[in-house]
């Protein structure tokens, strides 16, 4: 069976036996990481025995109905709910990556296209947001640096912006937007509704835990600055400066956080964040390693131009690297990323079977 219920379930008892021993605290490291696994199996036989659990009450559900409006409409949440789970088990298997059941901390940057990037940018974290509530996730917003306003629907722009998306296998399901995304369209800022190309660089990188992780930021590699929390046109959200701006001095990395109330939190939340960039720094050194080695060009990063998004002279939104397209722009916009995502785990998946093939 797909979800190898007999091996969780040995492996469980295994590792139960292992907790149970005498001296198992003795070995502190190599004890962390077995109790941690054992938690992890016993979550996931718990998820596949409540599966379970809700098919068998579908199924009762079925015997029930009698032409029941009430009980057909209950039944169609069941099975809609029981979907959805199933889905995000399915999923959960093919994203096997270290760091693929982490939360996602998502950057968002406008490029060439001036306001009407930064629109595009507000567009898309907007998009971002309703994908994370149609999935259960939660979010919040780390922090944003707003750009000119009198935008469509009385949208301010951004110049960029950082969310934080909680919750697992956020990063996993997110990772392959991480790119430019383009738009073309009739100017909303053009005075002669002439037809204009911008850009936004998206980013996704793992919320990780910077105790476990072999990423060491030094007192004097960084330099930190405060500064006061900006809302839309410039105003001050607080009266003290208690937002935080890192610069990691080594490698010229500049993080922010802005959301909570004090310099405390949002230094702790911005050396997440560096954390996660200074990893993603030492993967993109392997992956650099790799190529040298296997003798083969690895795709460029987020570079390069993923997906576009044409809103004239006609609909359409196109995914370069899968192929992927749909006509349905309006959608999109309002969170249904599903069919790009899952095509990009699909060819991930493809991508990781041949790699493995050719070495």
């Amino acid at each position: 069976m797909v979800f190898d219920i007999a091996n969780k379930k040995q492996e469980f008892k295994i590792k139960k036996q292992e907790i149970e021993k005498p001296d198992f605290w003795q070995k502190e490291k190599n004890a962390s990481e077995i109790q941690k696994k054992h938690s992890e199996v016993k979550k996931q036989l718990e998820e596949i025995e409540n599966l379970e659990i809700e098919f068998v009450d579908i199924k009762d559900f079925l015997l029930l109905r009698e032409d029941d409006a009430k009980i057909e409409i209950e039944l169609a949440q069941k099975i809609e709910k029981l979907d959805f789970q199933i889905k995000r088990k399915f999923q959960e298997i093919y994203l096997s990556g270290k760091y693929d059941k982490c939360s996602a901390i998502l950057f968002c940057e406008a490029g060439a296209g001036g306001r009407d990037a930064e629109d595009w940018a507000a567009l898309l974290l907007k998009m971002y947001q309703a994908w994370t509530e149609i999935n259960g996730f939660s979010f919040k917003i780390l922090y944003r640096k707003f750009g000119e306003g009198g935008g469509p629907e009385a949208r301010i722009g951004l110049k960029e912006a950082c969310l934080q998306i909680k919750g697992k296998l956020a990063y996993g399901l997110l990772r392959r937007e991480t790119g430019i995304h383009r738009l073309v369209r009739i100017s909303p800022f053009s005075a002669k509704k002439l037809r204009h190309t911008s850009f936004v660089k998206i980013e996704v990188l793992p919320k990780i835990d910077i105790e476990q992780e072999e990423i060491k930021i030094l007192p004097e590699e960084i330099r930190t600055e405060t500064f006061r929390a900006t809302g839309p046109g410039g105003q001050n959200v607080n009266k003290r400066e208690s937002a935080i701006r890192i610069t990691h001095l080594p490698t010229g990395l500049q993080v922010a956080s802005q959301i909570e109330r004090s310099q405390g939190l949002n230094r702790k939340i911005a050396l997440q964040i560096l954390s996660a960039k200074l990893l993603q720094l030492k993967e993109k050194e392997k992956e650099k390693e790799m190529e040298k080695i296997k003798g083969q060009k690895i795709s460029a990063d987020f570079g390069s131009q993923i997906r576009s998004y044409v809103f004239h002279p006609y609909q359409l939104i196109k995914d370069h690297r899968t192929g992927i397209k749909t006509s349905n722009v309006e959608k999109v916009l309002n969170g249904n990323l599903d069919e790009f995502i899952e095509a990009e785990i699909k060819q991930l998946q493809t991508m990781v079977i041949n790699n493995y093939d050719r070495i």
